[in-house]
């Protein structure tokens, strides 16, 4: 059979070239690692992780416990597996009854096993970029130092907590839970590794997997490679991608362009909404490669199939929290009512969504990827983590008296702790955005931006979302003339603006930017206030199935713990997967059906001045609901979409 040495001029008949996204690499960033950049004109640019400082708030908390959690997982547990796997020495006798192994998708017959230190590797990044504390980086030496000497003792540049011939039985269409997926965690950690700590070591352990994905890969048939890429692959494309960006060898480009899927991306280019009944995680990565092909120079029609799924997906197949999937596969476009189960909202999607946002974002500047990034970030990325344990959900449900089912600390292990340990490491990441003289302003995070090339600093000073006010206090050791760009928020009715004190007409209109132009002077002082409101939101296919909102903040009610027993609100390590199976036990007569009375549904909704917290009543049997943000709640049952009557 014909080999794959000659892909890139197969592909330029089926497919294009492309890339998926997994390392936290944006337009503009690491321009001093890379030899190969964009080369396309960027409507907007990230700046590095390490330009931004986040301040005291919500976010902080989130990160410190995300961090307690990874330092509390020892490297000698988490490198196990390789070693064990490798036959490199991990204790005496084995370590068999002197390591405390990791369980759940970490256990030593799991075929996903390793993958995350993958994503801790990112996440120990991450932390180190956001706060430059070295004991991170510390951590994620040992743990490059320990996968370096299970790679070589390997010898042939393949390195994993599991051996090869799982590759193999992808190839060959045999039973295996997604390998490729599994190693795309570690080419992104250690490509990380590099990007932001600096580890020349994580690169050559990564060039050395590189090497031998290319050895074996460019002897597959082309009917082996179709085989092969309908096991789930994550992001594999991106990080050969990546790896071509850094060094400039062409043969990691041509593994970039070997994951390119026809079956699933093709379907795309002439608008055909094809995501029902896909799984949802194993989709949205391969569109991030094909807009990060056209950040690299690929035709304009790249832009657009990213473009098009990114709009399929946020307007026809997303709940209000920006969430999307039941049971971790796409469903009907505008069928959301039919679909609040207890496993909705896989908080993988979310994350990888947020992944192509930043990217379409840069590409065109449009205001709302800024506003659903934000929907997402706050109504599922920020409450995922449990305030009092740290553990994360898999699932965020949609189902009325339903609750989140939090993971355990060594028993669990899911894709969704993977990313969930990254997803709480960079919270500074889409704050801020330049391009030439103009910054953008598209969170309200309490956080400081250092604009190096502009010698200006910015501290965003906020109480958001508690209210709609933030202030903005510019340090600058002499006159530098830029265009401050405000989001003017979608979900806003209206906008004040103050420049040292002294109003500013504001004539934009909701769902652009706010644009202040002028020489900025240390001390300068921007306050802005959109106020914020309660909105009613129906789903697209009936009217009167509903969701309450607080500006994008998503409201739930407070429906108490009737039914919860032990161990919930945590997931059950002594049974299987059971958050995929999970029974919530709703007590009978706990219901969604809300009868109301007036016009104006969301005049029916009362806030109490000094919190977000909100009253409404059912009109015909006089009960009252108390509402609070999604984020928010946690541990008791919740109803976020109602059944009006």
């Amino acid at each position: 059979m014909k080999k794959l040495k000659q892909l890139s001029i197969t592909l330029g008949i089926v497919g294009i070239s492309i890339i998926g996204n997994a390392q936290s690499h944006y337009p503009g960033q690491h321009k001093d690692k890379l030899k190969i950049g964009e080369s396309i004109d960027l409507k907007v640019e990230a700046f590095d992780m390490t330009d931004v400082k986040l301040k005291d708030s919500r976010f902080t908390e989130n990160m410190e416990r995300e961090s307690k959690w990874i330092m509390s997982l020892g490297v000698q547990r988490l490198l196990h597996s390789f070693r064990t796997t490798a036959g490199v020495f991990s204790a005496y006798e084995g370590g068999y009854d002197v390591i405390d192994k990791l369980d759940g998708w970490e256990s030593l017959d799991c075929d996903l096993r390793g993958h995350t230190t993958g994503h801790i590797l990112s996440g120990l990044a991450m932390l180190y970029a956001t706060t430059q504390d070295e004991q991170y980086k510390v951590k994620a030496d040992s743990l490059v130092n320990g996968l370096a000497e299970v790679q070589d003792v390997i010898g042939s540049g393949y390195l994993s907590a599991f051996p090869e011939n799982l590759i193999n039985r992808a190839i060959r269409r045999e039973g295996v839970w997604a390998p490729w997926y599994t190693i795309h965690k570690l080419y992104s950690g250690l490509l990380d590794q590099y990007l932001y700590c600096d580890n020349h070591k994580a690169l050559e352990v990564v060039k050395e997997m590189g090497d031998w994905a290319y050895n074996k890969l460019s002897q597959l048939s082309d009917e082996e490679r179709t085989t092969m890429l309908r096991n789930e692959f994550g992001g594999m494309n991106d990080s050969f991608y990546t790896l071509y960006e850094i060094t400039g060898d062409k043969n990691y480009k041509w593994l970039a362009e070997f994951f390119y899927h026809n079956m699933t991306l093709d379907p795309l280019k002439v608008k055909e909404d094809n995501l029902n009944p896909k799984h949802a995680n194993t989709f949205i990565p391969k569109l991030i490669g094909v807009v990060r092909a056209y950040e690299i120079g690929e035709t304009k029609e790249y832009e657009e199939i990213a473009d098009f799924f990114w709009n399929t997906v946020v307007d026809h197949h997303s709940f209000c929290t920006g969430s999307n999937s039941d049971k971790e596969h796409f469903f009907k476009p505008d069928n959301t009512s039919k679909h609040l189960t207890g496993y909705t909202g896989e908080s993988c999607n979310v994350y990888n969504m947020l992944k192509l946002t930043r990217h379409l974002f840069c590409l065109n500047g449009d205001v709302k990827y800024a506003d659903y990034y934000e929907k997402a970030l706050y109504n599922h990325i920020l409450g995922q983590q449990d305030p009092k344990s740290g553990m994360v959900h898999y699932f965020l449900p949609m189902l009325p008296g339903s609750y989140k089912v939090y993971s355990t600390p060594d028993s669990s292990f899911w894709c969704c702790v993977g990313t969930g340990f990254e997803n709480h490491a960079k919270y500074g990441e889409a704050i801020y955005y330049h391009k030439n003289d103009d910054l953008f302003v598209n969170l309200f995070i309490p956080s400081e931006l250092d604009w190096n090339e502009k010698g200006v600093s910015v501290k965003q000073e906020t109480e958001y979302p508690k209210n709609g006010q933030t202030t903005l206090k510019i340090k600058a050791a002499k006159t530098v003339p830029f265009t401050l760009k405000l989001r003017y928020p979608s979900w806003a009715k209206s906008a004040i603006v103050k420049v040292n004190g002294k109003k500013r007409k504001v004539s934009n209109k909701p769902g652009s930017y706010i644009e202040i132009n002028r020489s900025w002077n240390d001390g300068d002082v921007v306050e802005i206030e959109y106020p914020m409101s309660v909105e009613v939101h129906a789903t697209p296919e009936n009217a009167n199935v509903v969701s309450f909102s607080y500006g994008p903040i998503v409201l739930a009610a407070k429906m108490g713990t009737e039914g919860m027993e032990k161990p919930a609100p945590f997931s059950n390590p002594n049974l299987h997967n059971d958050y995929y199976t999970y029974d919530y036990h709703i007590p009978e007569g706990l219901t969604n059906k809300l009868n109301l009375k007036g016009k104006n549904i969301e005049k029916l909704v009362d806030k109490n001045d000094d919190t977000l917290e909100f009253m409404i009543k059912d009109s015909e049997n006089g009960q009252t609901y108390e509402m609070i943000p999604l984020y928010d709640l946690h541990r008791e049952r919740y109803i976020v979409y109602w059944e009006l009557r």
